[in-house]
């Protein structure tokens, strides 16, 4: 948060000093940038509906898209059988997917600000741990064998998640504070803690709901229903609106406290707010989508290296690579050895890996 007064400043302060990088911020610069990414998210979400273990013509899918925009019951030559495909199984998923990876990208923007960090992501304070234990629990007491599955889980998940958030809160505030070593230190040790007691908890459990619990926790997007889904985009939404409206305060953060503090930012406010905000955000997206690895560290620092470090830019950039980027995952996850669906977490830690090698074999040549 900025005091009133000292806006201007600090913003004029932080545009030279990402002027000096070589990332100014025009208009038309962050209207093609975004317009190019919008337009390759619509195409891949085409792809991704053509691929499946049956693939459906493109010309097929425009038809039964253009049906249901105009409400008509469709012709003679489209599919019922594609259609209830496409709109009842994979829009569904992608639609899912897409807000996972939207919140997930640009959840691992803020905290990377926030933590100054570039290995942050939005895994690193221990809030999706606890919603992992909190999904583990409902399944060892049998809420994902209640005609209330699809909704009783993911009730299960953000309640772990809420719980974790105030743990995390109190243990790593002092005085009215939220220092940031605290805050990653208190991050590793409830993780470390959540995730021995969601191995126990899997291991005590019968081999069919374990290895689902494995696979849950390994990342999945299981097909949801829209009746399921029209909740989880309200809060997500809500939630990225307002992590969007904090885009100029990250760009002040980034450059470190004390020149935040001096620029006239209220630090542990605005610490305060983005931790809250990041951690509901990220148990609603662990909730439903289990532990989906790497986009929130991955997809940040690729679209930093291209297109700058504003976070104008750099928050909804990442936001819709992200979002395109696992869409694309997972149509990989569910067809590369259909009818088996991989775990979509494997695919993306399959694809972020090589990229951190990459990066530290381009830092290190840099520094040579």
């Amino acid at each position: 948060m900025i005091q009133p007064g000292s806006c201007t400043d600090a913003l004029s302060h932080e545009s030279d000093r990402l002027a000096s990088h070589g990332a100014i911020l025009t208009n038309s610069r962050w209207m093609t940038a975004l317009g190019i990414l919008g337009f390759t998210t619509i195409v891949v979400s085409l792809v991704c509906l053509h691929f499946g273990a049956q693939p459906i013509a493109y010309s097929e899918i425009l038809r039964v898209l253009f049906d249901a925009v105009s409400h008509k019951d469709g012709t003679d030559e489209t599919s019922d059988i594609a259609r209830t495909i496409l709109l009842q199984v994979r829009l569904p998923r992608i639609l899912l997917g897409f807000l996972v990876g939207c919140s997930l990208a640009s959840v691992g923007v803020a905290l990377q600000a926030l933590l100054r960090n570039p290995l942050a992501d939005p895994y690193v304070l221990g809030v999706s741990s606890g919603a992992a234990l909190g999904a583990a629990v409902g399944v060892l007491f049998g809420a994902g064998t209640t005609f209330l599955a699809d909704t009783a889980l993911p009730a299960c998940g953000f309640a772990g998640g809420l719980l974790a958030l105030v743990v995390i809160y109190r243990m790593a505030a002092t005085y009215g504070q939220l220092p940031i070593h605290s805050l990653l230190l208190t991050g590793v040790i409830l993780n470390a803690i959540f995730s021995a007691l969601i191995m126990f908890i899997t291991s005590i459990l019968e081999p069919n709901r374990s290895y689902g619990m494995m696979a849950w926790l390994m990342g999945t997007l299981t097909a949801p229903t829209y009746s399921s889904l029209v909740g989880l985009v309200i809060y997500l939404v809500i939630g990225l609106c307002l992590l969007f409206s904090q885009m100029r305060v990250l760009n002040i953060l980034a450059l470190g406290e004390e020149s935040a503090r001096t620029l006239g930012v209220d630090t542990e406010r605005s610490k305060r707010f983005l931790f809250v905000l990041t951690a509901l955000v990220t148990g609603a997206v662990v909730s439903v989508s289990g532990m989906i690895g790497f986009i929130g560290m991955v997809v940040p620092h690729a679209v930093r290296l291209v297109l700058g470090a504003d976070h104008r830019l750099l928050l909804p950039a990442s936001a819709l690579v992200g979002g395109t980027f696992l869409m694309s995952a997972d149509t990989v996850a569910r067809t590369l050895i259909a009818p088996t669906e991989i775990p979509v977490g494997i695919i993306t830690a399959l694809a972020g890996g090589p990229f951190f090698v990459y990066l530290l074999l381009w830092r290190k040549d840099r520094l040579a």
